[in-house]
């Protein structure tokens, strides 16, 4: 690799076995940052972490169910031991759920959505909130998506979830910019080839819309820029 600006960093990016986190996950590693991917699928993990190697990268994989309450603080303990500082943190898991009536939701699909897109990412933001105060320029970018901002019919849950995620990140980037060099950023990556994007729209052809690495090189280009701590950003 000959261009790699960020070349000695750290970078945790959730979701990272497949669509926009796996492509994510490579950009980063392509420019130089050791990445860190978790996800549920060692699988998938595995093709990704290889696909970092092959372009001269280095990565480290951590399967994970993100939902599970203990998760999360055995892999910040197992990261902390081995680094001092994360710079990047990209939070791109989350779960779809059931695009139905607000009135005939099932409550415990609900719950399980609220647990992986709010709690859980609440839950790594605590949990490495110490390592990215550390870093000198700590990033964390969250994937979101217009729904949480515009209401949509039968997309109450996936919307809700993702609303209360925003806010739960803009409050995190009030918490702590006048304290550290931590910087967030939420990202609408908007219509994307991704696996969620094929089960809301089972009939639309995939070409129809950008690839995943499209919203990847957006993410890598912003880690590059001077932004205002809780910028918005839509990849047309």
């Amino acid at each position: 690799m000959t261009d790699t600006p960020l070349a000695g960093r750290l970078a945790l990016v959730t979701g990272a076995s497949r669509g926009i986190g796996a492509a994510t996950a490579l950009a980063l590693g392509k420019a130089g940052a050791h990445v860190i991917l978790t996800a549920r699928t060692p699988g998938g993990l595995e093709a990704v972490e290889d696909a970092i190697h092959q372009a001269g990268g280095h990565a480290t994989i951590a399967p994970l169910d993100l939902s599970e309450s203990d998760g999360i603080p055995r892999l910040a303990a197992a990261i902390g031991e081995r680094w001092d500082a994360l710079d990047v943190l990209v939070l791109n898991a989350a779960q779809l759920g059931s695009l139905s009536p607000v009135s005939a939701f099932d409550p415990k699909e609900l719950a399980k959505t609220l647990t992986l897109n709010v709690s859980a990412q609440a839950a790594l933001i605590g949990s490495f909130d110490s390592m990215l105060r550390r870093s000198p320029h700590g990033r964390v970018i969250g994937l979101t998506s217009s729904v949480a901002r515009t209401a949509r019919a039968y997309w109450g849950m996936y919307g809700a979830s993702k609303a209360a995620f925003e806010n739960l990140l803009l409050s995190y980037a009030e918490e702590v910019k006048a304290l550290s060099k931590t910087r967030v950023a939420i990202v609408d990556p908007g219509a994307t080839r991704t696996k969620m994007r094929a089960r809301a729209y089972p009939g639309e052809d995939p070409a129809s819309v950008k690839a995943p690495e499209v919203v990847a090189e957006r993410i890598l280009a912003l880690l590059g820029e001077e932004f205002e701590t809780g910028a918005f950003v839509r990849v047309g």
